[in-house]
């Protein structure tokens, strides 16, 4: 048992775990392959205008929806949610590709959003229904792989549809994709009411208020990062501020004091738990924030072609998608908080080392080998954190904290594009000089908050903090999905 158990590299197939993949890559997919057709979009409908909004109101709905769907999952049970949202998300491509003019393309993306919601956050929990010990680990190491890999493939596939076929078929793709993944759902998704440990204690009244307040809140917020950053801070985006945190605050307030809160705050309460939901954060801030600047100085400061630039970034995904399965693997060995922090570590080493690399007259390949190290250690990191926050967590709280997760990945990629934008516009400007200064000074501070993840992670996601993984059943046979 031990040798056969200490041998696999891969969790067993199943088709869960095929739906699962599957379905997260096409929204993920979604995320980026409409912003390659965002010109033809104007061209053709927008009369003119930016359709920038077409990616914004996609990015917004699903920010403010995924926490509380996460919660719902856990009280209405994983099946009905998944289903609905392939069937929303599939619908609503269908609706996009239909679309007359950019205002009902933009409220098809929004419906599109909440489909990708659901999708989403049920994805760990569906993994943690359907593997136990160190398979749960490498199921989801292998899901969050996949998803990165479908990012990477996303713009190039993107293009090829976009320039053969137009861009509605960016969103006509996505007809037999979702159906495909319909069918494949009612055949292989448990027909189990609720979760584990949901059959122990009556049911709870849902919390609409907290769920709104939080829409709310995440969706004012996700909104107010995605302005650019070239316009003037005006009266409505004070407005827009306010109602967030007001908003926010008011959602706090509410599950301090209701039965069954949408987000069980006591969770943050265990330092292990909160040291994850930490590296999530910064994780997102260093990969999403850290890229955007990077990508500026390969085409402004060396003068590379859009094409060049994205395939010099290659480096970063694929050395994240190989030592993904890494990190799970390793998590089963090796106490979890020493595992991520080393991924942070190597991260950091990457990050800096691009710090001190980069001038208007670096040749590219002088830049591979750091690449390969920040993405190496992001994978390293990534997968053992999600992991963490499922064993740490109750049987019956696993969707809210994929949601938690979702929501606090959102807000990271956001926060850190702000933030390091800032930093780059402090030391940033016009022509390759100024260019290369700005994206140093956003390596620099990236690398700072590698080296604050890495003793955030090793102080709070200690080995003594985190339970023994529950060994998988004997032969490697699946735990019961919801039985």
């Amino acid at each position: 048992m031990s040798t056969r158990r200490k041998s696999r590299r891969l969790p067993p197939l199943s088709g869960v775990l095929v739906l699962v993949m599957a379905s997260t890559g096409l929204v993920v997919i979604d995320l980026t392959i409409v912003a390659i057709g965002l010109p033809l979009i104007s061209a053709d409908i927008g009369e003119g205008a930016s359709a920038e909004s077409v990616v914004v109101t996609y990015m917004v709905a699903m920010g403010a929806l995924t926490q509380v769907v996460g919660s719902l999952s856990d009280r209405w049970g994983r099946r009905p949610l998944f289903l609905a949202g392939i069937a929303v998300f599939t619908l609503s491509s269908l609706a996009a590709t239909m679309a007359p003019d950019l205002l009902w393309l933009d409220v098809a993306r929004v419906v599109q959003g909440a489909g990708a919601a659901a999708i989403m956050v049920n994805g760990i929990p569906l993994l943690s229904d359907r593997y136990t010990g160190e398979e749960r680990d490498l199921a989801i190491g292998a899901w969050g792989s996949f998803a990165t890999a479908a990012g990477l493939l996303a713009p190039v596939f993107g293009g090829v549809l976009a320039e053969t076929f137009g861009w509605r078929a960016v969103f006509a793709v996505n007809l037999p994709l979702g159906v495909a993944a319909w069918v494949l759902a009612v055949r292989v998704l448990p027909h189990a009411p609720g979760t584990a440990g949901e059959t122990s204690r009556s049911p709870a009244r849902t919390d609409w208020l907290g769920s709104l307040l939080l829409m709310l809140g995440l969706g004012t917020a996700t909104l107010l990062m995605l302005r650019s950053g070239d316009t003037p801070w005006s009266g409505q985006d004070t407005a827009v501020l306010l109602t967030a945190c007001a908003a926010l605050a008011a959602f706090l307030a509410v599950q301090l004091k209701v039965p069954a809160p949408t987000l069980e705050l006591r969770m943050f309460g265990s330092p292990a738990f909160s040291g994850a939901m930490l590296a999530v954060l910064l994780s997102r801030v260093l990969t999403i924030g850290g890229s955007v600047y990077l990508v500026l100085y390969f085409s402004d400061g060396l003068g590379m072609s859009p094409t060049g630039a994205g395939l010099l970034m290659t480096p970063i995904f694929l050395a994240q998608i190989v030592m993904g399965m890494v990190g799970s693997k390793l998590i089963g060995e090796r106490p979890p908080g020493l595992v991520i922090g080393s991924g942070y570590a190597l991260k950091g080493v990457g990050l800096a080392a691009l710090a001190l690399l980069i001038t208007p007259d670096t040749p590219w390949w002088a830049l591979v080998v750091p690449l390969l190290a920040w993405g190496a250690g992001g994978g390293i990191a990534g997968a053992p954190v999600m992991a963490v926050a499922v064993r740490v967590t109750a049987p019956e709280r696993v969707g809210m904290v994929a949601g938690t997760v979702s929501t606090l990945a959102s807000l990271g990629a956001g926060v850190g594009t702000a933030a390091l934008g800032a930093v780059f516009a402090l030391r940033g400007g016009s022509g390759a000089e100024a260019v290369t200064d700005g994206a140093r000074a956003v390596l620099a501070v990236s690398a700072a908050l590698a080296v604050v993840a890495v003793l955030t992670t090793v102080t709070l996601v200690g080995p003594r903090r985190v339970p023994a993984r529950v060994p998988a059943q004997e032969d490697g046979d699946p735990a019961p999905a919801g039985k």
